[in-house]
């Protein structure tokens, strides 16, 4: 794997060199857009919007608009603007992790040391699993501050980047039902469901089948085959009576997952 960000986690006084690797892949299909007509490649190209020409890739620079003028900015002012947040990892607070909601969550990468950070990195994973605690950082990337947690995932140091309070909307302005407006034996039946579908997680037994079957799909027609389409409509419970609904649902066998 190719790192894609290198520096330091700053720990305290403690600075741990690392490099930061992807801890993802996906599982889609890479498809490739076409002509329809003869099923050429089809290309995005940048141009220039006042001559219609492409532009190289090198000539390409990043700019921002004040007072109807483009500041164009370079690598090093990047930099410049805080080169220790460009560089650091810093952690500035210790919390719980279950303090945080997943609402917050966006990409989990790993960490690995250089090989003078060896032991200064062996230590903070054993810190952290010792107290059961995630240090919060922030540092930037791609020329964009990010807040992040770290926290020990078997051997390993795991970068999870997450969303600003300000990116998260606010939810009061939807439409929501009042807790009122749930009865209790409902309710006391639909925990009764809740428990009848509880176990425990285990992320290796779900599977991404909708690409299997689309890959499938087109091996078919790669044979010759016709595919044909069952467009699925959504069916609203026949019954409205809501207890009747959860009293089906408890005699209903569960259904493995793929």
């Amino acid at each position: 794997m190719r790192p894609l960000w290198t520096g330091t986690i700053g720990f305290g006084l403690v600075n741990i060199p690392v490099k930061l690797f992807s801890a993802t892949q996906a599982s889609e299909l890479d498809l490739d857009m076409l002509d329809k007509k003869d099923h050429s490649n089809i290309r995005f190209m940048r141009v220039n919007e006042k001559t219609g020409k492409a532009v190289a890739n090198e000539n390409i620079v990043k700019g921002y608009k004040l007072n109807d003028n483009y500041v164009v900015l370079e690598d090093k002012d990047f930099e410049s603007a805080n080169a220790v947040k460009t560089k650091v990892i810093e952690i500035t607070d210790f919390v719980m992790e279950q303090e945080i909601d997943s609402m917050y969550y966006e990409t989990p990468y790993y960490l690995s040391p250089e090989k003078t950070g060896v032991r200064a990195y062996a230590l903070l994973r054993e810190a952290l699993q010792k107290t059961g605690k995630v240090g919060v950082a922030t540092f930037v990337m791609r020329n964009k501050e990010n807040l992040a947690i770290i926290k020990v995932s078997g051997e390993a140091l795991i970068l999870s980047k997450m969303r600003f309070a300000e990116e998260i909307r606010d939810a009061t302005a939807l439409d929501l039902p009042a807790k009122t407006s749930v009865k209790p034996a409902e309710l006391k039946m639909a925990i009764s469901l809740v428990n009848q579908l509880s176990g425990k997680f285990t992320a290796s037994k779900y599977k991404d089948m909708y690409t299997q079957q689309l890959l499938k799909l087109i091996k078919a027609k790669a044979k010759g085959k016709t595919t044909t389409s069952s467009p699925l409509k959504v069916v609203h419970s026949k019954s409205k009576d809501l207890m009747d609904q959860l009293k089906k649902s408890l005699n209903t066998k569960r259904k493995k997952v793929s």
